[in-house]
């Protein structure tokens, strides 16, 4: 079996619905090289893993030490098999994602959801700001996925990502939750009343995403007007010309995003809500609506707080995937399994 190699760069791979973004990453967070390519998302699930092996291979040092993904998808880290998706990649649920790209390889593997990978970052640099204002230490491996008892006032981090779809991520007390089968941390899936009859893509109804996603709200403001618009900026763009159809119906997602976002602050005592995406750059007829309703949800204890943008730049998802290989369990190419 062969062991963690901390010191040696791996490779961060980001894989979404239209892209492949590959980085090899040194041991202090270094960037040594890039490489994207289309995502191959029609062709089927095999045909993705091959195009993950050619961005790993583009980017490959000698020395690489493994390969951390962040993909689409319901991702469960312990058995490396993406456990539900839509058909964004097709026929990518049920996908043996970490033992293909390794025996593709030649490397061990780690992998997440895209989302949970991003929230990490973020929740790094909270837990960092932690321990400089004398928070503790965190037991176990200390890094953000880490399994080890944090010690002192660790950050609660809702993390939501708002564009085809809702993602989303939580971490409770400086740990990132997964929950059974990877599933924690989708938002897109909470019940929603503006939502009530509206199907979802998981093949539900009433859930968060159908109204508060790109395509839910572009699809709203269509029923509601009777004009077709064939993307959310067409939308933005009518609002910015005071359609009020348009602006109803951004207002609508946001608001719903915001209700749904403050809730779960409660449940959760949260003290970081981050709002992330596409759909938040449309502009501030969005976030001053989603904040507005966010506000209005929370408990006293909880009155200052407010929705902020991710912090950690659009290198966020290679840099979370990367560090996956620190913190996740290793799925080796050979057949003695899981590095732990």
């Amino acid at each position: 079996m062969t062991a963690r190699r901390p010191d040696a760069a791996v490779i961060g791979l980001d894989l979404g619905g239209t892209k492949i973004a590959a980085a090899l990453v040194a041991a202090d967070g270094t960037v040594l090289a890039r490489h994207s390519l289309p995502t191959p998302a029609t062709e089927g699930a095999e045909a993705v893993l091959d195009a993950l092996a050619e961005a790993a291979r583009a980017v490959r040092a000698p020395d690489t030490g493994a390969i951390g993904v962040a993909a689409a998808g319901v991702i469960d880290p312990a058995t490396g098999t993406v456990t539900s998706a839509t058909d964004t990649i097709r026929g990518w649920a049920g996908t043996a994602l970490a033992a293909g790209l390794a025996a593709r390889t030649g490397l061990p593997v780690a992998c997440d959801n895209d989302v949970r990978a991003a929230a990490a970052t973020e929740l790094a640099a909270l837990r960092e700001g932690a321990a400089g204002r004398g928070g503790g230490t965190a037991g176990g491996d200390g890094g953000p996925h880490g399994d080890g008892a944090p010690a002192g006032p660790w950050p609660t981090l809702i993390y939501a990502a708002v564009g085809t779809g809702v993602g989303g991520a939580v971490a409770a007390e400086g740990r990132m939750l997964h929950g059974a089968a990877g599933i924690a941390g989708h938002l897109g899936h909470l019940p929603s009343p503006e939502a009530e009859g509206l199907p979802c893509t998981c093949g539900a109804t009433g859930h968060l995403e159908a109204i508060a996603a790109g395509p839910g709200i572009t699809a709203h403001y269509t029923r509601m007007s009777g004009v077709p618009a064939d993307r959310l900026e067409s939308v933005a763009a009518r609002a910015a010309r005071d359609d009020p159809h348009a602006t109803a119906a951004i207002v609508l997602g946001a608001e719903a995003a915001g209700r749904a976002l403050g809730g779960l602050a409660n449940a959760l005592g949260a003290d970081h809500v981050v709002v992330g995406g596409g759909v938040p750059r449309i502009g501030a007829l969005y976030t001053d609506a989603l904040n507005a309703a966010f506000a209005t949800e929370l408990m006293p204890p909880l009155r200052d707080l407010r929705p902020v943008p991710p912090g950690a730049g659009s290198d966020a998802a290679v840099h979370g995937a990367a560090a996956l290989t620190r913190t996740l369990p290793l799925h080796s190419p050979r057949t003695t399994g899981v590095l732990r």
